[in-house]
């Protein structure tokens, strides 16, 4: 009998150890379902101060478009000038992204006009405006 009573007072033991890890793991969920008045206050200041940034940023937004509206547009001759330009831009992309690419020579030596050509023109140029001659390399002694 005394088996008996060993083998109750383990069972005993381990069930009263089930309960106590039972009211602790309830103890967990209600608080985890109920956060802490200090979190929702944190919150609720996050969100208004997000609130009041936003409003500040849409009335900046709105004061500029405001100055945008009132600006008068450039001059015709201007704008046409513009959009040229950015047409010849167009044009002249394949020919750039084919040297940048590695795949083709420089886009002004396509034009019939060589290296060396244009090191000679730059040089009687310099000479032109007057520039003393570059200075002769000199072996060390």
């Amino acid at each position: 009998m005394s088996d008996f009573s060993a083998e109750e007072t383990d069972l005993m033991d381990k069930h009263e150890h089930i309960l106590s890890r039972r009211a602790e793991l309830l103890e967990r969920m209600e608080a985890g379902r109920q956060p802490p008045t200090s979190h929702r206050k944190q919150q609720e200041k996050e969100a208004e101060a997000a609130r009041h940034r936003n409003e500040s940023l849409l009335q900046d937004l709105q004061k500029i478009e405001e100055r945008l509206k009132g600006r008068r547009l450039p001059a015709p001759s201007l704008l046409a000038m513009e959009t040229r330009y950015w047409a010849s831009l167009e044009e002249s992309i394949p020919a750039w992204e084919h040297f940048l690419l590695g795949k083709g020579p420089h886009p002004a030596d396509s034009r019939g006009r060589s290296p060396p050509q244009r090191a000679e023109r730059r040089a009687s140029t310099a000479q032109d405006r007057g520039l003393p001659p570059l200075p002769k390399h000199r072996p060390a002694r």
